[in-house]
């Protein structure tokens, strides 16, 4: 079994289960959640999921636990750390600003990964498309190496190179 954050790679669906008022033990909610017990109990350490209510010693989580848990997933998927996940499930509808100024660096910070890997793309595709049998002899990998040698990222070097525009300040080639 592979597991991703906690998370096994089959998915989930779990018949409803016949448990006490309706709770779920912490084996019934990993299962339908498709995560790991401990994933679960990292969740509640993390303050992420809140603690369950115990019975005879064993936790039980009410069955809404199941979405918090997917939710918790989604927030993951989206590339939100766990700190920024306890950030947005704490400020919830109450501070709908707050949840939106982490979502819009949450974005801004993807769209500078996406720039990154476009442009190591487009070097690597470069580079296997090069005449030249030895790439130290490539005049533009040659100007790569000198932008780097001033401070500049790939991103900026690589669309200099192409005659574009990079913009520092908001990371948009133009």
């Amino acid at each position: 079994m592979s597991f991703s954050h906690g998370r096994q790679s089959t998915a989930s669906s779990a018949p409803e289960v016949n448990t006490p008022h309706g709770l779920l033990t912490i084996g019934e909610l990993a299962h339908r959640a498709g995560v790991s017990t401990s994933a679960l109990r990292y969740y509640e350490e993390l303050g992420l999921l809140p603690l369950p209510a115990r019975i005879s010693g064993q936790r039980r989580y009410p069955e809404s636990a199941a979405r918090l848990v997917a939710a918790i997933l989604v927030y993951s998927d989206a590339g939100f750390t766990l700190a920024e996940q306890k950030t947005l499930l704490a400020t919830g509808a109450s501070t709908p600003g707050g949840r939106r100024q982490l979502m819009q660096r949450k974005l801004a910070e993807l769209d500078e990964q996406i720039a990154r890997a476009q442009a190591a793309r487009e070097a690597i595709s470069h580079g296997l498309r090069c005449p030249h049998e030895d790439i130290a002899q490539c005049p533009n990998f040659n100007a790569g190496i000198t932008a780097r040698l001033a401070g500049q990222p790939l991103t900026q070097s690589h669309q200099q190179l192409h005659g574009q525009r990079f913009d520092e300040a908001t990371g948009i080639v133009s």
